[in-house]
């Protein structure tokens, strides 16, 4: 009990339950506005902001009140001995953990975009077929992790390897937050094993990058104008050389005025295809505001962030030991197989906890 009711204090110190009051007051007062409905877009997000401040504000009084209920029947419980009394709060405590943890995990997956679609892509580093092989591992094991969390998957863009593996791939995982939790992936990823392309069995280390943008929303306001895109078409080509299209629809749009190319050919209609590239574009152009604002808080803080192959988050060893350990958190296990296979909530909500606490 003492552990619960430490962890609802410091969940409700995340956010500031005053200011929350007087925003929700604020957005209530702009609902009964005569004028409010005429801006139907803006009027939207006005009240699902105030659903989502008052979901939070609610649920964490809620709790409070369970758990001084559940302090009552405790102190009961010491002052009497009552089997069914314990029973209940057995169940009524198991119920609370579980509301606690589900809290949590909504404070996690609080940032503008959380709840939206996400972008993956996989870039294998240099060592040619040991890495592409390595970037092909790693796009089973996020369907899989994508598949046990019910978000479909869509191959926007794949490259395959000469030999084995890919060269790169373009994933769009569609779900409710699915960016909230593939942005934990973001990061380079680093193998050690024993290749199975070197006849002499030695042991290779190979690295991918895995980059994670939120899909961006139609309303979003980030501006491209015509003349800075190159639009390039070209035939189609599947994994495997499956679906291959007899005509020009997969689309390369570059950017000229900062270089970002994204390509997507997973659609027959060129058209379609440019819709989704243009998608690709803005959650990219998105992403390099964001992260020159943070470069710009670190160099104001005078940190000193090292970017590169060195800069791994997660390790996964095969030889001559077996550990996936993710360098952020310092969270580890020995069952590879298991992490190979999709199961990576305990790396990413040790990472989303991280960013809260």
């Amino acid at each position: 009990m003492r552990k619960q009711r430490a962890k609802l204090k410091t969940l409700g110190g995340l956010f500031d339950l005053e200011s929350m009051e007087a925003r929700i007051a604020e957005l209530e007062d702009q609902m009964l506005d005569p004028n409010f409905w005429n801006d139907q877009q803006a009027a939207q997000k006005v009240i699902n902001e105030s659903n989502a401040l008052k979901e939070t504000y609610n649920a964490f009084h809620k709790m409070e009140e369970e758990q001084e209920n559940l302090d009552v029947s405790l102190e009961l419980l010491r002052e009497e001995s009552d089997p069914d009394l314990q029973a209940e709060l057995e169940v009524d405590l198991t119920n609370f953990v579980k509301e606690l943890d589900e809290f949590e995990l909504k404070l996690m997956l609080s940032d503008p975009y959380d709840k939206n679609n996400a972008i993956v892509e996989l870039h294998p580093g240099a060592g040619g077929t040991e890495s592409q092989d390595w970037g092909s591992m790693l796009l089973r094991m996020y369907q899989r992790f994508a598949e046990k969390k019910g978000f479909k998957v869509e191959t926007l863009d794949y490259q395959a390897g000469d030999e084995a593996g890919i060269k790169s791939v373009t994933l769009l995982i569609k779900g409710h937050n699915a960016y909230g939790y593939f942005k934990a992936e973001k990061g380079v990823h680093r193998l050690v094993r024993i290749s199975p392309f070197d006849s002499s069995g030695r042991r290779h280390t190979s690295f991918v990058s895995v980059d994670v943008m939120p899909e961006m929303d139609n309303d979003i306001e980030i501006e491209v104008r015509p003349e800075d895109l190159k639009i390039d078409t070209y035939r189609a080509t599947g994994a495997g050389g499956q679906h291959i299209n007899t005509t020009d629809s997969a689309v390369r749009m570059t950017h000229i005025p900062t270089g970002i190319v994204v390509t997507c050919q997973s659609e027959r209609s060129q058209l379609k295809n440019r819709e989704q590239a243009m998608k690709m574009l803005k959650a990219k152009l998105y992403q390099k505001e964001q992260e020159e604002k943070e470069a710009e808080l670190a160099e104001i803080r005078g940190e000193q962030k090292e970017i590169g192959w060195g800069s791994q988050i997660r390790s996964y060893v095969f030889h001559p030991y077996s550990m996936v350990k993710d360098h952020r958190t310092n969270v580890e296990t020995g069952n590879t197989q298991a992490v190979m296979d999709g199961d990576l909530d305990e790396f990413i909500n040790a990472y989303l906890r991280s960013r809260i606490s």
